[in-house]
């Protein structure tokens, strides 16, 4: 592979996680495929090759169980019935059916509701911070907002939903590289709980159907252990990937001020905007796949078997595709960002986490337009999702709107 390193960076480096990007820079000016070691498979780390990586034929997901298999038979469940994990027809018959459930107008129906949510989950974040002074985005809108959403959209009972944000927290640690012997078992036991909770749901469900889309999944003939696998992907890559856009991309924001102001200033920028901040800090920074065939990603051979990952962060900052790639600009457009996938497993709810985020943003230019942090926030100690563990945010008066114009430097890195 080109580079030469096997090793270009170390995924549990907490100088690397802070900020990877001039990391992925470097390797990008070397070549656009590397050797790594310690992920134990090379690394695209151009767009043309992520893009490549992404939506090559000859690449596939193709699911090895966790093992041994006996200590992992529920998150072992979750995966090999996943709409993710599928290839082939098997994967073009799942995907159908869930598209057909989604584009039954869930998006839509839940829109208002949405934004209500977001209006009251501020409304609460607001509050705490002219009572003490600051308030943690993390844990009182971003962790929450998701939850919720993609439990309503599931028509999971509220008595349920206070154990969703645990499960999917605690599953998607095996996602890193070598989570160790207590994360896996954690992440097996959640695992168990969460399948055993979905089962109940579908049960109830084919009693009392609903406007939810379980009731639309159990319309289409889903098998039980596929539905369950369907549901749970929705949850935990719906909810991990909404916390970490809403509080890597607030934080964006906050570093770039002028930025900030655009938005306070142009509400109509809001589309874009949720986009570049996709772009700039991405919630999921690796998505793997495995050689069908012999394959070549970038002039470079992968071997029938052998697995690839495209490091989605290291394209979002390629140079050769974005103007000033370091550079926020929420009025960048076109923004062919890789932060939902591409090819045949495009992320379905893309929709819905753009409204999330949307929904976020407009609540926190009408209700706290002078946010500023209050603290340096924390990240979490991981690669593969990337985001913060809290992001306290406190106020001041903010500036009068000026006229919105073009994109000005940021003010800070």
């Amino acid at each position: 592979m080109l580079g030469g390193a096997l090793t270009p960076f170390d995924p549990r480096d907490p100088e690397f996680l802070a900020d990877p990007y001039p990391t992925f820079a470097a390797l990008r000016a070397l070549g656009a495929v590397h050797s790594h070691d310690l992920l134990d498979m090379p690394v695209a780390v151009s767009h043309a090759a992520c893009s490549e990586v992404l939506r090559g034929r000859d690449l596939g997901r193709i699911w090895a169980d966790a093992e041994p298999a006996a200590d992992f038979p529920a998150f072992n469940l979750l995966h090999r019935n996943s709409l993710l994990e599928r290839e082939g027809p098997t994967h073009a018959r799942l995907r159908a059916l869930v598209a057909g459930a989604f584009n039954r107008g869930h998006t839509a129906r839940l829109e208002p509701w949405v934004r209500q949510l977001a209006d009251r989950l501020v409304d609460d974040l607001v509050d705490q911070v002219h009572a003490d002074g600051g308030a943690d985005l993390i844990a009182g809108v971003a962790a929450w907002l998701p939850v919720e959403v993609i439990a309503e959209l599931l028509g999971m009972p509220e008595s349920e939903r206070s154990a969703l944000r645990g499960w999917s927290n605690t599953i998607v640690t095996m996602y890193e590289p070598d989570p160790g012997r207590v994360r896996r078992a954690a992440a097996e036991q959640a695992a168990a709980e969460f399948v055993e909770a979905l089962r109940g749901l579908a049960a109830h469900r084919e009693r009392h159907p609903g406007s939810d889309l379980v009731t639309d999944l159990l319309a289409a003939d889903l098998g039980r252990d596929e539905l369950v696998g369907t549901a749970a992907l929705l949850f935990m890559a719906g909810h991990e990937a909404t916390v970490n856009v809403i509080g890597n991309g607030v934080l964006a924001l906050l570093r770039h001020p002028d930025q900030w102001e655009r938005l306070r200033a142009d509400p109509g920028l809001d589309a874009t905007a949720v986009e570049e901040l996709i772009r700039y800090d991405p919630p999921l920074q690796l998505f793997e796949r495995t050689a069908v065939v012999d394959t070549v990603v970038a002039g470079q051979t992968v071997p029938a078997g052998s697995k690839i990952a495209a490091l989605l962060g290291a394209a979002a900052r390629d140079s050769q595709v974005f103007d000033c790639p370091d550079e926020l600009d929420v009025g960048r457009s076109p923004n062919p960002h890789l932060g939902f996938g591409a090819g045949v497993h495009y992320c379905l709810g893309a929709p819905l986490a753009r409204l999330e985020v949307a929904a976020t943003v407009d609540a926190l230019r009408r209700k706290l337009p002078g946010m500023q942090l209050a603290a340096e926030p924390p990240r979490r100690p991981d690669f593969v999702m990337r985001g913060l563990r809290e992001l306290w945010l406190t106020d001041r008066p903010a500036p009068a709107p000026r006229a919105c114009g073009g994109p000005t430097a940021p003010a800070a890195g």
